[in-house]
C-alpha cells in the first residue's frame, strides 16, 4: 500500500464519521438462498474456480530450505509440496505412479528422494522416478518419464505457495496480475514472505464457504453479535471496501480512528487505528492488525461444511521469545473468539436454509461487500 492509498483510506474513513454515515451502496441487493444449498451450484464453484484457479496451499515459511517438504489435502487431492534443491516451490499429487498408494506419509519433513512404502519405487524432488525394484525383469519395457509424479502448477508469490488444483492442467497464471497490481502494491507492503506462522489450528464449520466469507464483509452485525468480544473497539456498521476484480480490501476502523482528524497526517498509520481485511478469491481472507496477520484458508469438504485453516503471521524479525509467543497465542485466541461468533451463525444459518423460510437474503446498503463478493464468484462460474 502506498502512502497516498494509506492516507486517503484514513480520511475517507474521517469523512464518514464526520457525515455520521455509514458506506453506502447505490441499492440494497438480493442472494437466493440456491446459492448456498444447490448441489449442482456447489459442484460448478467446484469446478469452474476452486480447480481452475490459483488457491494458496501453503505460506512460505512452512517450506523453508532446500529439499523441505509437506503433505497436504486439498479438494480431496493429496498433494505434496516441495521445495527441490534450486530452491523452488513445486506441487506434485502425493500418489505413487505404480500402483497408486500414498507416496509420503509424514506430514513434512527435509528430503531428496521419496520411496512408496508399497514397492519401493522412488522418485527424487524434481518429480522422476529414480529406482524401481527388479526393474529389468518386471518391468523391461518401461518408459520412466512416463511415470514421473503428476505435478500441479505451482508458484510462489508474496510469501505464499499457489497452486492449481487440478492435474489435467499445466498452466498458473502470474500472480500478481491474479491479484491485480493495487493489491500487490499492499501484499509487498505487507511483506508476509518475512512473515512466520506463530499459531494455527483448523476448524470445520457446518455452513457453506460464501456463508463463512460474507460474515466479514460487514460492520454491521458488530454491535450485537460482537457485543461481549470486539464491539466496543470497532466503529459501529462502518466497513469501507475497494474492489480489485473478483477480490476486494475491506477497512474496520476502530473507534480511535475519527481522531486522527486532530492530528498531523504525518503521524498516520491505518494499521494503528484499523484492520484491513483482504478477500483473495477463492480460497484466502487476510486480517491485517497493528503487529500481525491473520490468514483463513477455506476449503469447501462439502456443500454445508467448510474447513478454515486459521494462521497467525508474524514478522520474522520480532524476536522468538516465551514473552512474545504467549502474546501470539494470546491474539489468535481473541481473534479465534470472536470469528467463533460469526462461524456458529454461519452454522445456524446453513441449518435454516432447510426451512425454506427464505427464498432469497436481503444485503442493505451497507452490506454491498456481500453483493461485490457473490457477483465475483458468479462471474468466475460463467468463465
Amino acid at each position: 500500500m502506498d502512502r497516498n492509498t494509506e492516507i486517503g483510506l484514513i480520511k475517507q474513513v474521517i469523512g464518514l464519521a464526520d457525515q455520521k454515515s455509514a458506506y453506502l451502496d447505490p441499492t440494497i441487493a438480493h442472494s437466493p438462498i440456491t446459492r448456498y444449498i444447490s448441489p449442482d451450484r456447489f459442484e460448478r464453484e467446484m469446478s469452474a474456480i476452486f480447480k481452475r484457479r490459483p488457491v494458496v496451499l501453503a505460506q512460505s515459511s512452512e517450506l523453508t530450505g532446500e529439499n523441505a517438504f509437506l503433505t497436504k489435502r486439498f479438494l480431496d487431492l493429496p498433494v505434496l509440496l516441495i521445495r527441490d534443491g534450486d530452491g523452488r516451490a513445486q506441487a506434485y499429487l502425493n500418489v505413487c505412479r505404480h500402483r497408486g498408494a500414498t507416496l509420503e506419509r509424514d506430514a513434512g519433513g527435509c528430503k531428496r528422494v521419496f520411496t512408496c512404502p508399497y514397492h519401493g519405487w522412488s522418485w527424487d524432488n524434481q518429480g522422476d522416478l529414480r529406482a524401481v525394484p527388479h526393474e529389468d525383469q518386471g518391468f523391461p519395457e518401461l518408459m520412466r518419464a512416463e511415470r514421473a509424479l503428476r505435478s500441479l502448477p505451482t508458484a510462489e508469490a508474496f510469501g505464499f505457495i499457489w497452486i492449481i488444483a487440478n492435474p489435467e492442467t499445466s498452466e498458473m497464471p502470474d500472480i500478481e496480475t491474479w491479484i491485480g497490481a493495487e493489491l500487490a502494491k499492499d501484499f509487498n507492503w505487507m511483506d508476509l514472505a518475512d512473515h512466520r506462522i506463530a499459531q494455527i489450528e483448523t476448524v470445520d464449520i457446518a455452513a457453506n464457504w460464501k456463508v463463512l466469507i460474507e460474515g466479514g464483509l460487514e460492520a454491521y452485525h458488530f454491535r450485537v453479535a460482537h457485543k461481549n468480544t470486539i464491539a466496543p473497539y470497532f466503529m459501529d456498521n462502518l466497513s469501507p471496501y475497494q474492489i480489485y476484480g473478483p477480490h476486494m480490501r475491506g477497512v474496520l476502523p476502530r473507534t480511535t480512528m475519527p481522531d486522527l482528524s486532530q492530528t498531523d497526517e504525518t503521524s498516520w498509520e491505518i494499521r494503528r487505528d484499523a484492520n484491513l481485511l483482504y478477500t483473495v478469491l477463492p480460497s484466502m481472507q487476510m486480517l491485517v492488525q497493528q503487529d500481525h496477520v491473520m490468514w483463513f484458508h477455506y476449503e469447501p469438504v462439502s456443500i454445508d461444511c467448510t474447513r478454515i485453516r486459521m494462521a497467525t503471521l508474524v514478522p520474522n524479525s520480532v524476536p522468538q521469545t516465551d514473552e512474545m509467543e504467549e502474546h501470539w497465542a494470546k491474539n489468535q485466541l481473541i481473534t479465534k473468539t470472536a470469528l467463533m461468533e460469526d462461524f456458529d451463525l454461519a452454522a445456524e444459518i446453513q441449518s435454516g436454509f432447510a426451512s425454506r423460510g427464505n427464498p432469497s437474503h436481503i444485503f442493505g446498503r451497507y452490506e454491498g461487500a456481500l453483493n461485490r463478493f457473490n457477483a465475483a464468484v458468479e462471474e468466475m462460474i460463467q468463465g
